[in-house]
């Protein structure tokens, strides 16, 4: 205990500990020194932008990017102009800042991405200062030009430039500045000397921070807290301003005793801690200043940098890599000197209990009659998450396993959880990996981050071993880092397409939720086409193969989206070959694929009219051409265009030995020529109309000679000429034309649709003159249909059938035919006898 509270230092009511990270693996000469530098938050990766040791020789400067541990993940020698700042975007991807304005970004293992720059202007006036800061947004960049003048970029991957008002009496870059992130709007705070502005989108605001010490001259450096709520000032007179980032409020105010404008400023404070402080750092002194008067001072024996965390501050120098931190409320408790705090007597407990001494009971007894047991356990819990060395954590973790084997309902799993987490942050911790994260930004950054830093650092195997110690989702972990590697692996240009396309087969298996259609784009984005296709072999949903394929190899595309069934997926390919083929090859590539030719043909019937007739002409399919003839001639208005379309279907049916289809057409031809001539002669309206329609049309205008005419010309069927003239003559009440029509020669049509028609028309003293003609079969229905019941008695029971009994009977009333009805009853009887 008394070993890890040495490097406790008091502040206040809060003590203060540095703690050894890393030995750095890296080899700097001179160390940091004439090397720009950039650290990114939450354990990220280092960039140095490392000078030429001779300024006037021609040796470029080398831009260096290494893990927190200092292991090598980049180098190459800076080819762009001078560089004005460094920094890292959320994503882990290096900014590097131009005087020119530019900014070039790349990833994590040196490879450039792409360049933006800040404005056309920025080429004249130069940059002088630059910052990169995160906002809600996303990563921004904030500059400061000879012009005196700011532009600001609140999103580098939404670039939207800003250029903020003039500052009245700017000459140069100001003293210091800084930017604020305020209610989702992004600000400078600036000074000039004494003078402190903030700009926005449209005005320049004076403001005074309020209780500034009055011995303050000037404002020589300042700082915006990880959380961009609070500000620190450092003034020519040495003194430390703590307040609200909206300067309405002062915390407290330090004076430091030392005038020298520090090199850099960082807050150091918790999420939840009570108590801010600043770290301010000289050439070779580390001061630590909170609400006191009191500080904290480390000796520096050489050139360091101060890398801003959520719950503390990370000190990176040539040979080491420390974080400074105030110490967690649980871990004070716990280890304190003389602390008798629950946590504290548990562990005490827990120690004598694996020396197999009384004083244990002793110590569990005290606890237990505080009722504080669970509060104990929750202590040793909390401050386990807390501690960097894992023997520290595993006393914690025993003592409050221990202290849980006497509780009856303690809930497992903040203990379970907490073993969880400390396994994947010392895996993440370790050198190899050097990520060295703490529980709380663990927490703050969330698994699956935690996961895509692992996946863009290509630590592909501690990814998935992660994912399934923490039983992540497939689709959330395993899979999606197995597509990861893929991707990557797919860009190996030194490896054969086979042994890719087998390796990457073998290691995802049946893994779930993997498209690889996405794995087989970027090979085809890498220019590896045979290697997409390949890949594309391995995908079972035809809907995400066939696109790509499209893009490679159009006829194996057809294929696949026959192969699939799906016809939206053929039409698709088709009508992408129809726009990218020329007209020839788009139809011979149809020819080979009768499926595709169907449903393209399906298409050009209600769609493309011409393109089918052009199909049905390559194909020499006369049977369809004379069909399409035929279809579009009743389109046509014109008759000599519609005759000319029939012909051409005459020609094409004749060429496909289709007699009957031939003499169909002819005659339709013949009728609308007979219908232009009458049209002409009479003035009838009968173009267009069918035979049967143009029988009727002639016999109800009493054009009778023509109707003949029609009906022997065309040998219409006399059944159905006999129908069409005595529905004609009816429509038109011309009884007496129609007795002589009767009597002309006998009906083919029998007599009773002359009875049936004159009811229809409601004259059944005409429908009687027939009823005589019947013939015996069909005398109940006549004498029916004029309702003549004893007619249609006499009839039944003369024929003795029993069917029409029945039929008459139906008709009969009980009440008024009471006679009839017996009648018929025992006509019935007897006819059922026989």
């Amino acid at each position: 205990m008394a070993f890890i509270t040495a490097n406790w230092n008091p502040l206040g009511e809060a003590f203060y500990r540095k703690i050894e990270l890393y030995e750095m693996g890296w080899s700097l000469r001179d160390g940091l020194k004439e090397c720009l530098v950039a650290a990114a938050p939450y354990g990220g990766p280092i960039a140095l932008l490392r000078q030429p040791q001779r300024p006037s020789s021609s040796a470029r400067p080398q831009l260096e990017i290494y893990s927190s541990s200092g292991a090598n993940m980049a180098s190459f020698p800076w080819k762009s102009g001078p560089v004005r700042q460094l920094g890292w975007t959320v994503c882990d991807d290096l900014l590097c800042i131009q005087e020119d304005g530019t900014v070039l970004i790349y990833d994590l293992f040196g490879a450039f991405k792409r360049h933006f720059s800040m404005g056309n202007e920025v080429v004249q006036t130069q940059v002088l200062e630059a910052k990169v800061f995160h906002s809600p947004y996303g990563t921004g960049v904030a500059i400061v030009t000879g012009a005196s003048r700011f532009t600001l970029a609140t999103n580098i991957d939404d670039l939207k430039l800003r250029r903020l008002p003039e500052v009245p009496g700017l000459q140069g870059a100001p003293s210091c500045w800084a930017v604020l992130t305020q209610d989702r709007q992004t600000k400078v705070l600036l000074a000039n000397g004494a003078d402190l502005y903030i700009l926005d989108n449209t005005s320049c605001t004076p403001v005074t921070p309020p209780g500034l010490s009055p011995q303050a001259c000037s404002i020589v450096n300042m700082a915006v807290s990880f959380s961009y709520k609070y500000l620190t000032l450092f003034t020519d007179s040495g003194h430390l301003w703590m307040g609200s980032a909206n300067l309405k409020d002062k915390l407290s105010e330090v004076d430091t005793k030392v005038r020298t404008p520090p090199k850099q400023m960082v807050w150091c404070r918790r999420p939840k801690s009570q108590q801010p402080s600043v770290v301010i750092m000289w050439d070779r002194l580390l001061l630590v200043a909170g609400e006191c008067t009191d500080t904290i001072q480390y000796t520096l024996d050489e050139d360091c940098v101060c890398v801003a965390e959520l719950d503390g501050v990370r000190i990176v120098g040539g040979s080491r890599h420390e974080l400074l931190q105030e110490v967690p409320s649980a871990c004070q408790d716990i280890f304190k000197i003389a602390s008798m705090a629950p946590g504290a007597l548990l562990l005490e407990a827990h120690k004598e209990y694996e020396k197999s001494s009384q004083k244990a009971d002793e110590y569990l007894r005290e606890i237990k009659e505080q009722s504080v047991l669970g509060e104990a356990v929750r202590q040793c819990v909390e401050a386990a998450g807390y501690e960097h060395e894992p023997e520290t954590q595993k006393t914690l973790l025993r003592a409050a396993s221990f202290g849980k084997c006497f509780l009856s309902n303690y809930p497992p799993e903040p203990f379970v959880s907490m073993c969880r987490d400390l396994k994947v942050l010392n895996s993440v911790r370790d050198y190899t990996v050097g990520i060295p994260l703490t529980h709380t930004q663990y927490k703050q950054m969330t698994v699956q981050v935690l996961i895509d830093r692992l996946v863009y650092r290509k630590l592909y195997p501690l990814a998935i071993e992660i994912c399934r110690y923490l039983k992540t989702p497939e689709y959330q972990g395993v899979s999606r880092v197995l597509k990861h590697w893929a991707c990557c692996k797919v860009q190996q240009k030194e490896e054969p397409d086979e042994s890719i396309a087998h390796a990457v087969s073998v290691k995802l298996g049946e893994a779930a939720g993997i498209s690889y259609s996405e794995i087989a784009a970027r090979a085809y984005e890498c220019g590896r086409t045979e290697l997409a296709i390949k890949l594309l072999e391995f995908e079972p949903r035809s809907g995400e193969q066939v696109p790509l394929l499209l893009k490679m190899r159009s006829q194996l595309a057809l294929s696949k989206a026959i192969e699939s069934g799906d016809t939206d997926l053929v039409y698709t390919v088709v009508t992408y070959l129809k726009n990218e083929m020329n007209r020839g090859d788009f139809f011979m590539t149809l020819r080979n694929q009768p499926v595709a030719l169907s449903l393209y043909r399906q298409f050009c019937k209600h769609q493309e009219q011409d393109t089918l007739k052009d199909l049905f002409n390559q194909d020499d399919d006369h049977q369809e051409l004379g069909n399409f003839y035929v279809k579009a001639s009743y389109k046509e208005k014109k008759l000599e265009a519609r005759l000319s379309l029939l012909q051409s279907a005459v020609d094409e049916y004749n060429k496909a030995k289709n007699e009957f289809a031939a003499k169909a057409t002819e005659e339709e031809m013949k009728l609308l020529r007979f219908q232009r001539r009458l049209d002409e002669e009479k003035g009838e309206a009968l173009l267009g109309l069918s035979l049967q329609e143009t029988l009727h049309a002639l016999l109800t205008s009493n054009f009778h000679k023509q109707a003949e005419q029609l009906y022997r010309d065309f040998r219409v069927p006399d059944k159905r000429y006999w129908w069409l003239k005595l529905t004609a003559l009816a429509e038109k009440d011309d009884w007496e034309e129609m007795e002589k029509f009767a009597k002309s020669k006998k009906s083919p049509i029998g007599y009773l649709p002359f009875v049936e028609v004159c009811v229809k028309q409601h004259n059944k003293y005409e429908a009687k003159k027939y009823v005589s003609k019947v013939t015996p079969e069909q005398k109940v229905k006549a004498h029916l249909a004029i309702g003549d019941l004893e007619g249609a008695a006499e009839a039944a029971i003369e024929r003795r059938s029993e069917g029409e009994i029945s039929t008459v009977l139906s008709r009969c009333s009980p009440t008024t035919d009471r006679a009839l009805l017996e009648r018929l009853n025992r006509a019935r009887s007897t006819a059922a006898k026989k």
